[in-house]
């Protein structure tokens, strides 16, 4: 028998699907002139990286990438790969983070495997790309991601990363998912015992790992958080939406040393990193050169 509770019915005011894209159009309209990127000489403010999630949305969105499709990555650790973690599922589609490490027939079998549509590609890994497109069957729309800090490569793409979110609007008309269930990341296992497998993120599951990260952590609003982790290991372990959940600041390390570790903590006082073991082995046995005070 129903009661007078069970025929309330869900509405805008009282339900909303979760998605931690949600936590960056919150955090842009609180703190909009809160960096929220620093990579070399690169600042944004979170209003900044918020438009240009939406250029970049509305870019795939003119193209035709919807809900459904997948958006591939191969990216380090900068404020590119950052904003595709938002502007990607902003446009309805799954975004597939690559391992840079994979070599270019396990790089071939994941393109294929997810259907990418497109693929935003760091320079410096244009020969596992190059090696990888002559072989796989997939034949996405090539972005190529001209990072100044890159060590060395070529660009393989039809336009760069800046020239093909100029073309989309930052006011980009972005919608939630009607669905929290909705596929927002696919991230694959490395395939030591076969073929990669496939391992899709709802955004229900996004936000709420991203909350968990801080709530196990015990982050206050405002951290100050060095990329060690790469973004494309689980999504950072879904850092890039915790951090914006929390209006922080995301210092990227392309490449991960003690030395750098310590610049970073020094520079711009660090109160947050993530590491495997042998990233905190870096740091315990950084040489004397490599320390700073802190």
């Amino acid at each position: 028998m129903s009661n007078a509770y069970e025929e309330l019915e869900q509405v805008q005011a009282n339900f909303v699907p979760l998605s931690p894209l949600s936590f960056i159009e919150r955090t842009a309209k609180v703190y909009p002139k809160r960096i929220s990127i620093i990579h070399g000489k690169r600042r944004y403010t979170w209003e900044e990286t918020y438009a240009r999630a939406c250029q970049l949305a509305d870019a795939l969105f003119k193209r035709g990438i919807g809900k459904g499709d997948t958006v591939a990555i191969m990216g380090a650790n900068t404020p590119e790969t950052y904003e595709a973690h938002f502007g990607v599922p902003m446009s309805g589609a799954v975004l597939n983070a690559l391992n840079i490490r994979l070599d270019a027939a396990t790089i071939a079998f994941i393109l294929d495997h997810a259907e990418a549509k497109v693929l935003l590609t760091d320079k410096e890994f244009s020969p596992t790309i190059k090696a990888a497109l002559e072989i796989c069957e997939a034949k996405p729309l090539i972005i190529d991601i001209d990072d100044v800090l890159a060590d060395g490569g070529n660009l393989l793409g039809v336009m760069d990363y800046e020239e093909f979110i100029r073309s989309g609007h930052p006011n980009f008309d972005w919608q939630l998912p009607t669905d929290e269930w909705q596929a927002l990341s696919l991230n694959y296992t490395s395939g030591t015992t076969g073929n990669p497998k496939g391992v899709v993120y709802s955004h229900r599951g996004a936000y709420m790992n991203s909350i968990g990260n801080a709530m196990a952590w015990d982050m206050n609003q405002g951290p100050v958080y060095l990329w060690t982790l790469p973004m494309f290991h689980c999504n950072g372990w879904c850092f890039p939406w915790t951090v914006a959940a929390y209006g922080g600041t995301n210092v990227c390390l392309r490449n991960v040393s003690a030395a750098g570790i310590f610049d970073a903590i020094s520079n711009y006082k660090i109160n947050h990193f993530c590491g495997a073991p042998i990233v905190l082995g870096m740091v315990i046995n950084a040489t004397e050169e490599e320390k700073k005070a802190i």
